[in-house]
């Protein structure tokens, strides 16, 4: 668990106009325009609807075409939803839980939960820390592959949130497992089915990067999450630092 906490310090949380996504090679080719997020957007949240004040559907970043950018966007707020997801799940787990074995070789114990998830973090070695961020970094770029089986790359018209198959590695069709679904239970999911689970996951996305930013908000500003003061524990350090 300590994996998802270093991830969301490594990346921002940064939430974005409603979208739907694909996270599975069976589901259906998504819109890349405005107009299509706006449909979108009440099936998402009626209250809401479609909400982009900064207007970011209409931006072109770094050169990219609008639908280029709706795509960046909502692979964007996909990629994050899902962290702050594992983050919250994390960060409740190792706040009651500790693992039995030994975290390293020479028998080193994992932290306490004395400690709060941050300052678990901090007491690991500088060893397992850089193992972590690395395994990280393979994660993000091994999902920036265009050149796989999945389709082409999500600002060129493939599917926002569609993580790409790990058999697509040399020697790994017979042995490995895909991250997303690697016991292929999605298959056995209706079209109705597979539409709803997309907009669940964004919307349970949102609302754990609101929830992981809010105990870390918490921890660091005593008091500005007052529904939150007495049940996570105040912490001094740099959540945005991983090796400090």
């Amino acid at each position: 668990m300590k994996s998802v906490i270093a991830l969301t310090m490594v990346a921002s949380a940064a939430a974005f106009a409603p979208q739907s996504t694909s996270t599975s090679s069976t589901s259906t080719q998504l819109a890349e325009t405005q107009s299509d997020l706006k449909a979108l957007g009440p099936k998402l949240n009626p209250l809401v609807g479609f909400w982009d004040p900064l207007d970011l559907a209409n931006a072109g970043f770094w050169g990219f075409s609008q639908e280029q950018t709706v795509g960046w966007l909502r692979q964007s707020e996909i990629k994050h939803g899902r962290v702050a997801m594992a983050a919250f799940v994390g960060y409740c787990v190792q706040s009651n839980f500790v693992f039995p074995w030994s975290l390293t070789f020479g028998g080193l114990p994992h932290p306490s939960t004395d400690l709060s998830p941050p300052e678990q973090w901090d007491a690991l070695p500088m060893a397992a820390k850089v193992q972590i961020i690395a395994f990280v970094g393979f994660l993000e770029w091994y999902s920036e592959l265009s050149d796989n089986d999945n389709g082409p790359h999500y600002t060129k018209g493939g599917k926002p949130g569609q993580y790409p198959s790990f058999k697509n590695v040399p020697h790994g069709k017979a042995s490995t497992l895909d991250l997303y679904d690697p016991f292929k239970l999605s298959t056995k999911r209706t079209d109705a089915q597979k539409e709803k689970g997309l907009l669940v996951e964004i919307n349970n996305g949102r609302l754990a990067m609101l929830g992981i930013f809010g105990f870390l908000c918490e921890q660091t500003i005593p008091g500005s999450v007052p529904a939150l003061g007495g049940i996570v524990k105040p912490y001094a350090g740099e959540v945005m630092a991983p090796f400090v």
